[in-house]
């Protein structure tokens, strides 16, 4: 598609068109890609399925990469693997109906398989890297390689991928037999606390920030009397502090001010960074 407004692709609803938006259905169609994007010059950048991600309302020029149609989950033993399109929400239910333990922690986190090993995702206590085995990446030369999960330096919320310039195409990861009602119950639990906690009824990206040492980024937000601070359309959630949700038609300017406002107050009144978790990418609207 040419032209085409990434505001549809993206948990937030903010983002400006894409020159070329292209949803490959192969690998072999993925490694095409970026053989054409180094042989004609032509950027690309992979969009994952937008929930941790905030794309500018200048858009992004060249080729916009989605692997949505990448997206069959199988078992193979004691190991599930899961292309990269797939929501990592299915592969935790998908372990759940073959009565399979070690995902539960991901029953909630909205991103895309390849997103979540991308940034090492986790939520209650687990993590990619605590069940990872091994991913299937295309190189920045347009190579497949299979590498282990200790080729991807996985460290808290982050890894390689974008060092290397990775894109991740399926993922295999470690399960343990387990007892379906016990999988189910902890799943429910935790569905529980990210329906009651997380303002989950607007667009968002998710948890902006990453959690400062010795503290809790929501916590710290919360004593800057911060929650219900707008700028144009975006709030910072009253539900939950550590959310920026698109209350009413914001722009992804007005977001990313609303964020760097709340990075400042912190930093006035206790003196710590708030580092953003969330991903900013694409161009500043032409003025």
């Amino acid at each position: 598609m040419v032209d085409e407004y990434l505001q549809n692709h993206t948990y937030t609803r903010l983002g400006g068109k894409a020159d070329f938006y292209v949803t490959p259905e192969t690998y072999e169609q993925v490694q095409a890609i970026v053989e054409l994007s180094i042989r004609e010059h032509i950027p690309f950048t992979l969009l994952g399925n937008g929930s941790n991600l905030i794309v500018k309302d200048g858009g992004i020029r060249g080729i916009v990469l989605n692997l949505g149609r990448l997206a069959s989950i199988h078992r193979e033993g004691m190991q599930i693997v899961a292309q990269s399109g797939a929501r990592i929400i299915d592969a935790s239910q998908y372990a759940l109906s073959h009565s399979l333990t070690g995902l539960e922690f991901a029953c909630g986190i909205p991103g895309s398989v390849g997103g979540a090993l991308f940034m090492n995702a986790g939520a209650y206590g687990g993590e990619i890297k605590d069940v990872l085995e091994s991913a299937v990446v295309v190189d920045a030369e347009g190579n497949l390689l299979k590498l282990s999960a200790d080729d991807l330096d996985l460290e808290y919320r982050s890894s390689n991928i974008p060092e290397k310039g990775y894109i991740v195409l399926e993922a295999t990861f470690s399960m343990e037999d387990g007892k379906y009602e016990d999988i189910k119950a902890v799943m429910d639990d935790l569905t529980f606390k990210r329906e009651s906690k997380q303002p989950l009824e607007y667009p968002s990206c998710g948890s902006v920030f990453k959690r400062p040492p010795g503290y809790f980024a929501g916590k710290l937000i919360q004593d800057s009397k911060l929650q219900g601070k707008q700028i144009g359309g975006a709030q910072v959630s009253l539900k939950h502090a550590g959310f920026i949700i698109n209350l009413d038609g914001a722009s992804a300017t007005e977001y990313i001010h609303l964020i760097h406002f709340v990075q400042d107050t912190v930093k006035e009144k206790f003196g710590v960074t708030l580092e953003r978790e969330v991903k900013i990418i694409g161009e500043d609207p032409i003025k």
